[in-house]
């Protein structure tokens, strides 16, 4: 068990260090979070790892304005289809989709529909007919599925993203700008460390300011 007399700041491992971390296309702070991490890998010894969450299902029986109820059941879509490019070509998979999907929904501001989901397939090389997927209620139970082994790691009280580090899961960190170079890495290390005690759980401010996806 960790203490405060053993807590100490520990240098990055020669190991290859692999974080998960759970998105949903819809989420512009996932988007952050997730651009952060890649900014890591590059200053760090570090491999992400994409999985699927939903704000269509952790919002479901929830009491939620009308305006946010359309816009998760129109996330429906981009979860599906990433589920079936995880079941057809692989975890890895996910980090190409994501990127694509991600830069022209967050970045160019595009919506999503089926021109949208082609245009990233073959941007990336994937079949098109994986943009089918979007409408495939079929694929629901393993959108949930992975949406669970995520948010079984931190609880109810959270959205998204989830990112796991050192076997430690939580909700975050939020960011409104990503973070790049070493400065990435140094939050990382920050990060690690409170994931590393076990006593940690939250640090919250009020968001001010507008996200940057620069």
């Amino acid at each position: 068990m960790t203490s405060f007399d053993t807590l100490t700041i520990s240098a990055p491992s020669t190991a290859t260090e692999t974080v998960d971390f759970w998105f949903d296309p819809l989420c512009p702070f996932a988007w952050i979070t997730s651009r952060w991490m890649l900014e890591v890998e590059k200053v760090r010894n570090v491999e992400t790892r994409f999985h699927v969450m939903s704000l269509s299902v952790l919002n479901a029986d929830k009491d939620v304005p009308e305006k946010y109820k359309e816009m998760i059941e129109r996330g429906w879509g981009p979860v599906r289809i990433a589920i079936a490019i995880e079941q057809q070509l692989g975890t890895d998979a996910l980090r190409p989709f994501y990127t694509s999907i991600g830069t022209k929904h967050h970045n160019e501001g595009r919506e999503f529909d089926k021109a949208l989901y082609e245009e990233v397939l073959a941007e990336i090389g994937f079949p098109l007919d994986l943009a089918n997927a979007a409408e495939d209620t079929s694929l629901d139970d393993a959108v949930r599925a992975s949406h669970k082994d995520g948010i079984d790691r931190v609880g109810e009280e959270v959205g998204t993203p989830v990112v796991s580090v050192g076997g430690t899961a939580f909700f975050g960190p939020v960011l409104i700008k990503i973070p790049r170079g070493e400065d990435a890495g140094v939050i990382f290390d920050s990060t690690r460390q409170l994931a590393g005690f076990d006593y940690f759980f939250e640090l919250k401010r009020t968001r001010t300011g507008d996200l940057d996806f620069s």
